[in-house]
């Protein structure tokens, strides 16, 4: 029976014809409606006729989290009074519960795009609605984009909605309005009950969160603000954290707290979720919960929220190789979502966890995942839409070109796309495989080698990154798990025969590192590794490396002693002493005493790296989760980076020349080479001048003086002299250096090249403008007592520096450059020392030489002191010698 009482008081109700008549009028709308008003629920429920109103239609309603598919699709089947499965189902990986009668169905996003892929036209789907839009989940944005391509070609009666609380309303409704105009923005008034805010933040300053690193004394200071708030309000207690170590952290130090303590993540086990989101019966309640609790969901009870203002958000460094999730500051939409929760059922309060002053420079909403995460799966999705390079996808959004690019050089060494982008039959039973296009590389070429079996249990292991608990020893997280009997350990056995069933598929194409063996020859009951003892104890370790070396084989590294190693990508990797990363406050997993934990990977020669990331700052990654192998399990996953050959190069100074052998970034083997390719000394030797500069050439004072000259001719006519900067030197190092870059092998042959006899050839000789090189640009300036003084072009003008008395006589000061340019005379005293400076000579001994006159002539009584020095005779003796002369 339909509770129409429950239906009636959902605010969401008072929109509906509006949301009915745009979709009848447009076939697209976007709805904005408050948390609390029942557009999850109701809008569903009104769009597929189950309410009594309008046609009966099959709706599909996509959620970002299964934990919020689940939760709407049972609260929409409680409203009509009936179980799940039946007029509402839902379907998340691994779990389906759906049927014939099934009108609404709930599904997740990652599940919609799985549909679209087998099924484009969504075949008896009349409506679908995409819920929690505002989140930018990549499945989310992808699944528009697909959705809007199948109204424009395949089906333009499909009726699409974007919901949500907070979005950008204007962006949703052009993207799903298209050329048309914007599609019609349908408002539901909120009746959700005032909620007050409390500031809370810390009174001592905590250092900021960066990877996954939070402040201990943060999370301490979240746990008191819970205790406050049991104490200064009624009603359960809703508080928001980043993740499950966090909420670990904050459940212990709520030990004794008189209030049943539950924690709510992705992880948690269903019936636990279940019994959050049932309520409570009469014991109060702190609820600990992810950003999952944010939006879909209703927790009753719940008067007060305290949140940490604090989100977990997936981040790539590209140039690394490295994904994983990283802390952040949650956007003020998300506050607002959050707050929103204390309001649903009666007035409620927030505290929040951060000093008023630092809310307005909160950013806005969160980043669109598809601007920050990895776009592997989205580019293979893409690829198998028949969009290789997604330029034709109406994203509000477009996919960074670096990050695309370096995902499709990730699909393309897997065999996933062709040449040009193009999805192949591998790669499209990989995207069907519902898993990252790695994890399913590693499925379908693992399979072969270790048994079906095996190699769906390690791939689900990666799939769902295990607990810090099962430690950093891949393997022995594996034995772990099938010991187990934790909530995690029930969600791996489910996904590991769901990818044992999807592996046991024929093959449409062959492996890219697989190394004989069939999946039938194996069986789906293990491969060719097994045995008892001891021995399956050390297949296990070899199936573990081989799968997880097979999804990252960029990530396989080889130690450098202390728990150092070098992936083949380039990065360094550290792995913490067993036990003391979590100690540290750093989020490391904590070794099993058991199975050695990170002891035995520290000492381990090679291993595949499944899970690292890079602290801020950090110059080398931390391991999180790997396993150890030898050098031919490591050569023959990640074969495709495999290369023997001649390296010359410039390295530490000096020409180093040898025939090695590489993984990657990772040197095998060495040895030098006795005469290595002209070609390549040539462009080593080039590589170290670029380096380090034409230093490196002997520059006796005449080639200086060269250079400098022809730098000035440069600088002040032009072409045909030429440029001798060092950039124009290197562009033309050929023309000018190629003779002794032919004989150069090392350092010291260049320290023997003359570099004013090889510039040389640089003058303007084809011309004949070389022959007037000395006359433009003299190297020394004959003065009037008959002295050849050099001329410094060093600096922006020449410098002529000559006694003061050997230019007596001298009417004008000398110019160079064909006239063009005065010389800067520095006239010095009869010591040496600099008297005066002019660029005219004539005004000098007019106007300036009567003081310089005066103040060096008792100085120098021995020098003449003429009182016209424009008629006197040049000298460069004293007066006394001139009187004997």
């Amino acid at each position: 029976m339909i509770r129409r009482d429950a239906l009636d008081q959902l605010p969401v109700r008072s929109a509906l014809p509006a949301l009915r008549a745009a979709l009848d009028g447009r076939g697209t709308a976007v709805l904005c409606a408050p948390p609390g008003t029942g557009k999850t629920t109701l809008v569903p429920l009104d769009l597929a006729g189950l309410t009594g109103e309008g046609p009966v239609r099959r709706v599909l309603v996509a959620e970002p989290r299964r934990i919020a598919a689940r939760a709407a699709a049972r609260r929409m089947a409680w409203l009509l009074g009936e179980r799940v499965g039946e007029q509402v189902g839902f379907t998340v990986r691994g779990e389906r519960r759906a049927g014939s009668r099934t009108a609404v169905e709930v599904v997740t996003t990652g599940v919609l795009l799985q549909r679209l892929q087998r099924d484009p036209e969504l075949a008896g789907v009349d409506v679908v609605v995409l819920d929690e839009c505002h989140e930018r989940h990549l499945d989310a944005d992808t699944s528009a984009a697909f959705l809007l391509d199948v109204r424009e070609t395949l089906r333009p009666e499909l009726r699409l909605v974007a919901a949500s609380a907070t979005t950008d309303a204007e962006g949703w409704a052009r993207l799903l309005g298209g050329p048309e105009g914007a599609a019609p923005v349908v408002e539901a008034a909120g009746v959700s009950h005032p909620v007050g805010v409390v500031w809370a933040p810390p009174e001592r300053p905590v250092r900021p969160a960066h990877g996954m690193r939070v402040d201990p004394a943060l999370l301490a200071h979240v746990a008191a603000v819970v205790r406050r708030a049991l104490r200064e309000q009624t009603g359960d207690v809703l508080c928001f954290l980043p993740g499950v170590g966090e909420i670990g952290r904050v459940a212990g130090e709520l030990a004794g707290v008189d209030a049943e303590v539950l924690q709510v993540h992705g992880r948690a086990p269903a019936e636990v979720q279940d019994a959050v989101l049932a309520g409570g019966s009469g014991v109060r309640r702190v609820v600990l919960a992810t950003s999952v609790a944010e939006s879909s969901l209703t927790v009753p009870g719940v008067r007060v929220v305290v949140d940490s203002g604090l989100a977990r958000v997936p981040r790539t460094d590209h140039a690394r190789g490295l994904s994983a999730l990283t802390t952040v500051r949650a956007s003020r939409a998300a506050g607002r979502q959050r707050a929103g929760r204390a309001g649903r059922e009666a007035p409620g309060v927030v505290y929040r966890c951060w000093p008023e002053g630092e809310d307005g420079r909160l950013p806005a909403f969160p980043d669109p995942e598809i601007k920050v995460a990895d776009l592997t799966a989205f580019a293979l999705q893409s690829a198998c839409w028949g969009d290789p390079t997604a330029g034709g996808l109406a994203l509000l959004d477009a996919p960074p070109a670096g990050a695309l690019a370096a995902a499709r050089e990730v699909l393309t060494a897997i065999g996933a796309v062709d040449g040009a982008g193009r999805a192949t039959g591998r790669g499209v039973r990989m995207a069907r495989i519902g898993l990252h296009p790695r994890l399913a590389r590693a499925l379908l070429d693992g399979a072969p080698e270790v048994g079906v079996r095996r190699a769906a249990e390690v791939v689900a292991l990666l799939s769902e990154e295990p607990p810090r608990a099962y430690g950093d020893d891949l393997a022995a997280a594996w034995r772990t798990a099938r010991r187990g009997g934790d909530a995690y350990g029930a969600r791996w056995r489910q996904e590991a025969r769901r990818l044992a069933a999807a592996a046991g598929e024929p093959s449409s194409g062959s492996g890219a590192g697989g190394r004989g063996g069939s999946a039938a020859d194996a069986g789906a009951g293990g491969g060719r590794t097994g045995g008892g003892g001891g021995a399956a104890a050390a297949s296990e370790d070899a199936v573990a490396g081989l799968i997880a070396a097979l999804a990252f084989p960029e990530r396989v590294a080889r130690g450098r002693g202390a728990g150092s190693f070098l992936m083949a990508s380039g990065t360094g990797a550290d792995v913490a002493g067993a036990g003391t990363g979590a100690q540290a406050g750093w989020g490391h997993r904590a070794g099993s005493a058991g199975d050695g934990g990170g002891s035995r990977l520290r000492d381990a020669g090679w291993l595949a790296v499944a899970v690292a990331d890079r602290p801020v700052a950090a110059v080398s990654a931390r391991v999180r989760l790997a396993a150890v192998i030898d050098e031919e399990t490591a050569c023959a996953a990640a074969r495709a980076l495999y290369s023997s050959g001649e390296e010359v190069r410039w390295s530490d100074g000096d020409v180093v020349a040898r025939s090695v052998t590489r993984l990657g970034a990772i040197e095998l083997a060495a040895r030098p080479l006795a005469a290595p390719d002209p070609g390549l000394l040539r462009e080593a030797v080039v590589s170290g001048l670029r380096r380090e500069g034409f230093g490196l050439l002997r520059w006796p004072a005449a080639a200086t003086s060269l250079r400098q000259r022809m730098a000035f001719l440069y600088r002040e006519l032009g072409a045909p002299w030429p440029d001798v900067s060092d950039a124009a030197l290197l562009e033309r190092v050929e023309e000018w250096l190629g003779v002794e870059l032919g004989r150069a092998r090392r350092r010291a042959d260049l320290a023997r090249v003359d570099a004013g006899q090889a510039l040389g050839r640089l003058l303007p000789w084809a011309s004949g403008d070389a022959a007037r090189f000395d006359e433009l640009a003299p190297e020394r300036i004959e003065v009037p007592s008959g002295s050849r003084v050099r001329v410094d072009y060093g600096g922006e003008q020449p410098v002529l520096a000559v006694k003061l008395q050997e230019l007596f006589g001298l009417q004008e000061s000398p110019r160079v450059a064909g006239g063009r340019v005065p010389v800067l005379v520095h006239l010095l005293s009869p010591a040496g020392r600099p008297a005066a400076v002019t660029a005219d000579l004539a005004s000098f001994w007019r106007d300036g030489y009567r003081s310089v006159r005066a103040e060096l002539r008792g100085r120098y009584p021995k020098h003449p002191w003429p009182e016209d020095p424009s008629a006197a005779e040049p000298t460069r003796h004293t007066s006394a010698r001139l009187k004997r002369g």
